[in-house]
């Protein structure tokens, strides 16, 4: 970040509080002193704001881009001019690019941070290129489309001592900070089993590919949406919307919804990457995701807490509703939810971790709460920013994001083999599947030429 000179008959810059501590002393000169070092309450000098380049600036990428502008943005990206329309708009001035690789060639001196909302397939090699630059790079969930993407994102953002910040905003959110400091007060005992569920998709899943061969929109670049997956024709199927649901492009419900919905578990009960996982779903096919599926995954002891298995279900799947949850009361919400169970009793939350209740409400009504231990986070980009500039750490920062992206696409191998009607047994340190060799055929996958990492 550049930092701009104060004029003076001095060389050296100077502080504000020099400024002042030298004008106390006496009045032997006048100093014309800038609005931006003087400040005032609620004022940000332009030299303190960071200068964002944002790839992705449609769907999604309009509430990225609307959420990182109070930074200066100085290039937008999108591969398709009429998606993007609404932020580019809203940003005349700024200059606007189709390929992320031409913008980083032409602007990287004037880049400080970059945002990535594009589909999963593309994460790894946009946050690559922006870490090897030494950009500070905040990623959409799930953080990367392989297993392998995001421990090599991981790796990269260590090595080049970059900020980083996956976008599971709901790790921010109240009710998720207080589902950790209630299970770490020992809320309801040692947590051993928890249910993660979501009504995702609610796109298609289990469909053959297009045989049809409509026309490009001309506002669209096809290729460079293709980016490292396999060719393939263009349709309407695959974007701007669904394609969540094609193995070559997104990463399923999981994928989707399992970045806010299982974080309330991998934080509160400090998960790592699973031991062990097991799928079974409806049909599918090579080309989608199945439109229903359930996972569970199994992680050893931490500490002095306790093995936990870990239940995912989608498709509009749910666990069995408890006892203890009186008949009025909703299980979770209508998009999804998380049921902890511990050996002193359950607690359950919404699908952002919103609504965090201890079952049935005459215990949550008994339950003295615990003081407000974690630092409250002004929001899932304001950290990332403020880290940026050298604040607190963030707390989805690669190191973390990448594990729990880690155990989601681990997953995803399960739902792919749930045919072998086996528990695969995961080697997180070499990123194996130990008792299956065909199932590691899948956790790196072939780029096409020129999209390598």
């Amino acid at each position: 970040m550049s930092v701009k000179k104060i004029r003076s008959n001095e060389k050296d810059k100077i502080s504000r509080r020099e400024f002042i501590g030298r004008t106390a002393v006496g009045t032997a000169g006048i100093m014309v002193v800038p609005r931006y070092v003087l400040g005032g309450r609620g004022y940000t000098a332009p030299s303190d704001k960071l200068n964002i380049a944002c790839v992705g600036c449609g769907g999604k990428g309009v509430d990225d881009v609307e959420g990182v502008s109070t930074e200066n943005i100085v290039a937008l990206c999108d591969v398709d001019e009429e998606r993007a329309a609404e932020t580019y708009a809203k940003f005349p001035n700024v200059k606007k690019y189709t390929d992320f690789r031409v913008m980083f060639d032409k602007e990287h001196k004037h880049i400080d941070a970059v945002t990535v909302t594009t589909p999963d397939h593309t994460h790894a090699a946009i946050a690559m290129m922006a870490i090897k630059m030494k950009k500070h790079v905040y990623v959409q969930k799930p953080l990367t489309h392989t297993i392998y993407e995001a421990r090599k994102l991981a790796e990269a953002a260590r090595e080049y001592k970059v900020v980083t910040q996956m976008g599971n905003q709901g790790h921010c959110f109240e009710g998720t900070l207080l589902v950790n400091e209630w299970i770490w007060d020992g809320a309801i005992g040692n947590v051993s089993e928890v249910h993660c569920w979501t009504n995702r998709p609610i796109w298609p899943q289990n469909i053959p590919r297009p045989d049809t061969l409509p026309s490009v929109p001309p506002t669209l670049d096809w290729n460079l949406w293709i980016g490292p997956a396999p060719w393939r024709p263009y349709h309407p199927a695959y974007a701007p919307f669904a394609w969540r649901g094609w193995w070559d492009f997104g990463t399923g419900a999981i994928g989707d919804m399992g970045a806010h919905i299982m974080d309330q578990p991998f934080s509160a009960l400090k998960l790592d990457a699973p031991d062990t996982v097991q799928a079974s779903s409806t049909e599918f096919n090579e080309e989608t995701f199945p439109i229903a599926s359930m996972v569970t995954f199994t992680f050893p002891s931490r500490g002095n807490m306790v093995p936990v298995k870990l239940t995912w279900y989608d498709g509009r799947l749910a666990p069995a509703r408890p006892a203890e949850l009186e008949d009025y009361r909703m299980l979770g919400s209508g998009e999804g939810g998380s049921l902890f169970i511990g050996d002193r009793g359950k607690l359950m939350c919404s699908t952002y971790g919103e609504n965090p209740r201890l079952i049935p409400e005459l215990k949550m009504q008994e339950y003295k709460l615990p003081a407000k231990t974690i630092p409250r986070s002004p929001g899932i980009r304001e950290e990332w920013i403020a880290a940026c500039k050298g604040g607190p750490p963030t707390t989805s920062n690669f190191d973390f994001a990448s594990k729990l992206t880690e155990t989601m696409l681990v997953g995803n191998l399960a739902i792919r083999f749930r045919e072998k009607n086996t528990i695969l047994k995961w080697d997180t340190v070499n990123l194996r599947v130990t008792n299956l060799e065909e199932a590691n055929a899948f956790i790196r996958m072939p780029y096409r030429q020129g999209w390598e990492l």
